[in-house]
């Protein structure tokens, strides 16, 4: 199951995914994460503390939102990454690329 929750912060909208985002789930995260970001135009923080699984479609679904923020841009930020979600973007060497928050 997955869910997210979306909270327009002044200055940044914060996307909060619960659950699992994997090949069944990642489609519904871009699709709602995209059309936020496309009605208010900011930066955007990913608060993950209750995403408890991503698999690499998840990544992917992160990614495309990245460089769809970063044509405008902006930045995504990550926060509260559990540890086997965090471990997947250390093997991966996305934690290079993404800005990686312990608190939001």
């Amino acid at each position: 199951m997955f869910t997210l929750e979306i909270k327009d912060e002044g200055d940044q909208l914060r996307l909060i995914p619960r659950g699992e985002m994997d090949m069944y789930y990642t489609p519904q995260f871009k699709q709602e994460a995209l059309n936020a970001y496309e009605k208010d135009q900011k930066n955007i923080l990913i608060d993950a503390e209750d995403l408890n699984y991503l698999d690499s479609t998840g990544l992917g679904g992160f990614i495309y939102l990245m460089n769809a923020v970063k044509q405008n841009g902006h930045a995504i930020s990550l926060a509260h990454l559990q540890p086997n979600v965090e471990k997947l973007f250390t093997i991966t060497k996305l934690d290079k690329v993404f800005d990686i928050k312990g608190e939001a």
